[in-house]
């Protein structure tokens, strides 16, 4: 069976740990799916979610080429694609940059504190 991202597989439950869940998915291939890639939102108790033996559907977000090791997620599979289908009037209709790009005050601050600076220069020598 070739392995690659994007490709959904299914697989059965080896082992539950705090971090994760650790899925047999075939030839003698095992993956992890991260606990913040079991479901949206906040994941409790990871051990009320599956079990042992459990069959699972996910799809595979990662393979380290130098470690061959398999990420898999089902929180990738629960993607909304609806919302990306809201009218432009959803969107916010005005951005507000947090800069001051709008004041010219140029290097106005620079000269007023050069005098400052240069005697606390002199002072130092």
């Amino acid at each position: 069976m070739e392995l690659r991202v994007g490709k959904k597989v299914t697989g059965t439950v080896t082992g539950i740990q705090p971090y994760g869940v650790f899925v047999d998915i075939g030839d003698h291939t095992q993956g992890l799916i991260h606990i913040s890639e079991c479901r949206l939102g906040y994941v409790e108790d990871i051990y009320k979610l599956f079990h042992v033996d459990q069959i699972v559907s996910a799809l595979i977000i990662d393979i380290d080429e130098y470690s061959g090791k398999i990420s898999l997620s089902l929180r990738s599979q629960q993607v909304d694609y609806a919302i990306l289908n809201h009218p432009k009037s959803f969107r916010p209709r005005r951005i507000h940059y947090w800069t001051n790009y709008r004041l010219s005050i140029g290097f106005k601050p620079l000269a007023q504190a050069r005098g400052t600076w240069m005697s606390e220069a002199k002072n130092l020598f």
